[in-house]
């Protein structure tokens, strides 16, 4: 769905702001402190879940001073919808899992069900080890039975972008999480 420059500006200005880019920066360290302390040794796979992990994957990756093999998977339930659907692998990592400590990075953490699915499938094809990590957890009871490993920040429940989410594919490079009003 293709939407005016003029709609979108509009969800962006309606919006209210629930995490400013300073708060994320700060969520973002902390996080990076305990991969660290876990994995500074481990030369770990760094897998970033397209579309939504690109940027907290830059990001984080920045605070991360220690050798790391960087790669990607885009799995997704939701496209440019607003709800999730079934779990659609479009690209599965090109690089070996085999043996590895692998860390996957996304945006959110809504409920779970993407993250629990890939996480399953890395350990299914050989994974030493599989960490995750999310910028958002979103705070609801409609979770699926697994936590990531690192939570950046906890949101309330509603429908937000920025930061790699996005609305109806775009706002992805809203600098902050923001919340869609009336969703």
């Amino acid at each position: 769905m293709t939407l005016s420059s003029d709609e979108i500006n509009a969800i962006h200005n309606e919006a209210d702001c629930l995490a400013t880019a300073d708060q994320l920066d700060q969520a973002l360290d902390s996080m990076a402190q305990d991969i660290k302390k876990e994995l500074a040794d481990s030369c770990p796979l760094v897998l970033s879940v397209m579309n939504g992990g690109l940027i907290p994957t830059a990001q984080l990756i920045l605070k991360l001073d220690f050798p790391l093999e960087l790669d990607y998977l885009h799995a997704t339930r939701y496209g440019d919808a607003v709800e999730g659907a079934e779990l659609e692998w479009k690209v599965y990592p090109a690089t070996s899992i085999e043996n590895r400590t692998v860390l996957v990075v996304d945006d959110i953490f809504d409920q779970g069900h993407t993250l629990e699915a890939v996480c399953k499938y890395l350990s299914a094809k050989g994974a030493k080890q599989v960490l995750s990590a999310v910028v958002i957890n979103k705070l609801h009871d409609r979770k699926v039975d697994f936590r990531p490993d690192y939570i950046g920040l906890e949101i309330e429940d509603r429908f937000l972008y920025g930061f790699g989410m996005d609305y109806k594919g775009y706002l992805r490079n809203a600098n902050g999480i923001y919340a869609v009003k009336g969703l």
